[in-house]
């Protein structure tokens, strides 16, 4: 994920390989964390509707981490990641799916950065996007389970590092 990351940050200004979003030229802006947590849950549910494939779903929801940081901003960043997984179905319909969010998700307000191998064993298929408006970035991996796995699509979508007085739970 990290090399992922790094590739995104050359695109949306963002850096989540362990260093501080202000050597990349972007000023964390203060949110609050349940604000952020809601738009990335609505951004997420974009991308799952984008897929237009019946399958099952994991069930998690965003949830708030620390970015790393230096100086005075230590202790008051974060990044609100929302992780998920369709499964359940064929190659064949999650091949469909991936097709879907090539084609679709620059008319849902994202730009498509990556399209390719996530450079594994089983080459896997992987998106990578930034969402124009918020700045947000989602991962995108078709796992076809050649290694014996099941095979699923796996999604992570999340915001820019943002300052917060608060912590994540204490909101």
């Amino acid at each position: 994920m990290l090399l992922v990351a790094a590739g995104l940050a050359l695109t949306a200004g963002c850096s989540s390989a362990g260093t501080s979003e202000n050597s990349s030229g972007h000023e964390p802006k203060s949110r609050s964390v349940q604000a952020v947590k809601s738009e990335i849950a609505k951004l997420s549910s974009t991308v799952r509707d984008t897929l237009r494939i019946k399958a099952r779903a994991t069930e998690s929801g965003p949830y708030a981490d620390r970015c790393e940081s230096a100086g005075e901003e230590s202790g008051k960043l974060y990044r609100v990641t929302h992780p998920w997984s369709a499964y359940g179905v064929g190659n064949e319909v999650l091949e469909q799916g991936m097709a879907h969010l090539r084609e679709d998700l620059p008319r849902r307000g994202w730009k498509v950065v990556k399209v390719g191998e996530d450079g594994s064993r089983n080459k896997n298929m992987q998106i990578l996007a930034v969402h124009l408006r918020t700045r947000s970035q989602a991962e995108i991996t078709w796992l076809k389970g050649l290694d014996g796995h099941e095979a699923l699509i796996e999604v992570d979508v999340y915001s820019r590092c943002f300052r917060s007085e608060r912590g994540p739970d204490e909101e």
